[in-house]
């Protein structure tokens, strides 16, 4: 309901939504009384009964009323950090800070430039690998396979998005090509990445491809199955911004064509701006979702946020709590999530107002 209607107006509307007749009525206080015992039962559970400090673990255990939150004042570095040096996490800490930073500062609108945009999260992307990474400046050298935890899920994330972008915009050019057998090739490249599980993709980078590549190509895994699932995040985009170009009327490109324009300015000016301010709800949606399915890499072997969450509880004194430790991560995962989708909704306020 809109907050900005008259009081008056608002109280007609709830009158009307949910008590216009005896079964509204009963349907809505039964659902609100359901919904308010289930809100205070896990209040009772999550704070008033908790257990917060791992000094006091003795009062966790499967008889404890409350949850056993001790488990993430004990396991949270290793949930944070996974497999990590322990003497080296404040470089993951500050590597995790320097990301967020950056998407703090794209929502800036002085950035909102295709080239600010591309250098800000450059920049942001090279200063989280070299903190992340090492090996100059001082900073101990640790490879990717010690990465673990919150950080590696960025990585991730960072990486098929900084990758797949220009890849799905590239794809996306193709596939509208005046030349029919570039435009149907690249069709049938992308509805077949498409049809297929991001899982087999994944598997496929990650297992198969060092079989049939020479060994200068073979490379690191995890590299290889970022490569695997930018691919995959390249096709589905692609089709969003090919969505968000044929929104456009078609007499704006012949008009800029009429005044000589060439392609890459039509493209670059005209075109794509108007394309990505269109497929906006369904970009941020492509990117909720990469964030999200980057839990699947646990299958391969890789040590994401989910697989530390799996370790913190996964010995003899803590097995108890893996609750517990599900809802922290699920937590991270929703502070991401949000953001992100709130983030969409500030761009597209933006951009609605900007066209009025």
């Amino acid at each position: 309901m809109d907050a900005t209607l008259p009081r008056q107006t608002r109280l007609r509307a709830l009158r009307t939504d949910y008590f216009s007749t005896r079964l509204d009525t009963l349907v809505t206080l039964g659902f609100g009384l359901l919904a308010a015992w289930v809100l205070w039962s896990l209040f009772d559970w999550g704070v008033l009964h908790a257990v917060w400090s791992a000094e006091n673990r003795e009062a966790c255990g499967h008889g404890a009323e409350g949850a056993c939150w001790a488990v993430i004042d004990a396991r949270w570095r290793l949930i944070l950090f996974g497999l990590y040096p322990f003497e080296e996490q404040w470089r993951s800490a500050l590597a995790c800070a320097v990301i967020v930073l950056t998407g703090g500062a794209s929502c800036a609108p002085w950035f909102w430039t295709a080239r600010r945009l591309a250098a800000l999260w450059v920049a942001g992307f090279v200063t989280f690998y070299v903190l992340m990474r090492g090996g100059v400046f001082g900073l101990t050298e640790v490879s990717e396979q010690n990465w673990g935890g919150l950080s590696l899920t960025i990585f991730i994330f960072a990486s098929v998005t900084l990758l797949g972008m220009p890849l799905a915009i590239v794809f996306a050019l193709l596939r509208r090509s005046q030349l029919p057998w570039i435009a149907r090739t690249m069709g049938v490249i992308i509805d077949a990445i498409r049809s297929l599980p991001l899982l087999s993709i994944m598997f496929t980078f990650a297992i198969v491809l060092p079989f049939v590549l020479p060994g200068w190509m073979i490379g690191d895994k995890l590299h290889r199955v970022i490569a695997g699932y930018a691919l995959f995040f390249a096709c589905y985009q692609a089709e969003i911004i090919r969505g968000g170009i044929q929104s456009l009327p078609g007499g704006q490109e012949e008009a800029a064509q009429a005044l000589g324009l060439g392609y890459w300015h039509r493209i670059g000016h005209i075109i794509l701006p108007q394309a990505f301010r269109n497929a906006l709800p369904a970009t941020i949606n492509q990117l909720v979702i990469t964030f999200k399915e980057t839990s699947l890499v646990v299958i391969i072997g890789f040590f994401e946020i989910l697989a530390s969450g799996n370790a913190a509880y996964g010995n003899s004194e803590w097995n108890f709590a893996h609750v517990e430790v599900y809802a922290f991560v699920g937590l991270i995962y929703f502070v991401f999530v949000f953001a992100l989708s709130r983030y969409g909704a500030y761009l597209e306020r933006r951009m609605a107002v900007a066209e009025r």
